[in-house]
C-alpha cells in the first residue's frame, strides 16, 4: 500500500489483532517504504507504557477491535485521489465497473473541525462504522480508514476506492 501512495513516509497506519486482547501495531517512527519486525510493536488492550511509542492511531485502532470482533486487520491510509475528492463531495459514487460493482456509494464523514480530532476520533469513527454498516470509511480531508478478516482485502477496498476517486478526479464527474 505504500508503493501506490496510500502511506506516506510517517503517514498512516497498519495493525493486526493477534490474540483476544492484544494487536500489533506500526510504531509511531514507523518509516513505511522500509517496515520490518522493529517497525512494529504488540499492545494490550489494557494500556500501558508500550503505548507511548505507538502510532498516534493506536486509540482507534483499538477501538475498532473493540467493537467489531470480525476486524482482524485495519489500515489507515491517505490514499491522495480520495482525499481530494473528499474535501469537494459529500459522498463518492463510483463511475467504473470496479468500484461500483463494490460499493455502489459511499458517504464520505465530514469531521467538521481538526483542532479536536484526535480526541473524538476513536468515538467518531466507530460510529460511523455502526452507523454505515461499513468496513470502510473515507473521512474529509483526512483519508480513509478500512478494517476486515483478509488482510487481501483490506488493501483491495482501499486500492479500488482510490482508483474510482482517480477514475472521477480524472473524468471531471
Amino acid at each position: 500500500m505504500f508503493r501506490k501512495g496510500f502511506f506516506g513516509i510517517f503517514h498512516g497506519s497498519i495493525s493486526a489483532r493477534v490474540g483476544r486482547n492484544k494487536f500489533l501495531i506500526n510504531k509511531s517512527d514507523a518509516i513505511f517504504d522500509e517496515i520490518e519486525d522493529s517497525s512494529l510493536m504488540e499492545l494490550y488492550f489494557n494500556k500501558d507504557y508500550r503505548w507511548n511509542d505507538a502510532s498516534l492511531d493506536a486509540e482507534i485502532h483499538l477501538n475498532i477491535y473493540q467493537n467489531f470482533h470480525d476486524a482482524k486487520y485495519i489500515a489507515y491510509g491517505m490514499p491522495p485521489y480520495t482525499v481530494a475528492y473528499s474535501l469537494q463531495h459529500n459522498k463518492i459514487i463510483p463511475k467504473d465497473y470496479f468500484g461500483y460493482d463494490y460499493f455502489k456509494s459511499l458517504k464520505i464523514y465530514d469531521p467538521k473541525h481538526f483542532e479536536d480530532w484526535y480526541e473524538r476520533a476513536h468515538i467518531d469513527i466507530v460510529r460511523h462504522f455502526k452507523e454505515q454498516k461499513s468496513k470502510i470509511m473515507v473521512i474529509k480531508g483526512y483519508g480513509v480508514y478500512v478494517f476486515d478478516r483478509d488482510i487481501n482485502q483490506v488493501a483491495k477496498k482501499m486500492a479500488i476506492i482510490e482508483n474510482s476517486c482517480k477514475v472521477l478526479q480524472l473524468s471531471r464527474v
